[in-house]
């Protein structure tokens, strides 16, 4: 089972840039799918982007196409989350998603999840 650790989180004005990071363990990391999610107050978790297990596909949700750029480092077992121009709408907490998939495309779903860290865009 892959192991997940979120970090890069925390409080950013409206406009600014933060950098998420998810460190994995556990298994071969290339043969996985990444993605990451996120959960408002009150809302649903939902999807924001994915990357396949070698990096050359992505995917994002609309609402952070142009701003967000998910990208990994699978020498370093690690993937990153690089969100720009972010707005007040961009608050949850950030969970960093693996499936285990040697298709060199993107899951539509995910099985393990991080403990989430928190990211909060100040007007």
């Amino acid at each position: 089972q892959v192991q997940l650790v979120e970090s890069g989180g925390g409080p950013v004005q409206a406009g600014g840039s933060l950098r998420l990071s998810c460190a994995a363990s556990g298994r071969t990391f290339s043969n996985y799918a990444m993605g990451w999610f996120r959960q408002a107050p009150g809302k649903e978790r939902e999807f924001v982007a994915g990357i396949n297990r070698i990096g050359t596909i992505t995917r994002y949700a609309g609402s952070v196409k142009g701003r967000f750029t998910i990208s990994r480092d699978n020498a370093k077992n690690t993937v990153y989350l690089q969100m720009n121009n972010l707005k007040p709408e961009d608050t949850a907490v950030y969970y960093c998603a693996v499936r285990f998939w040697t298709a060199n495309t993107i899951p539509t779903d995910f099985d393990s999840w991080g403990q989430g860290t928190q990211v909060t865009v100040s007007s």
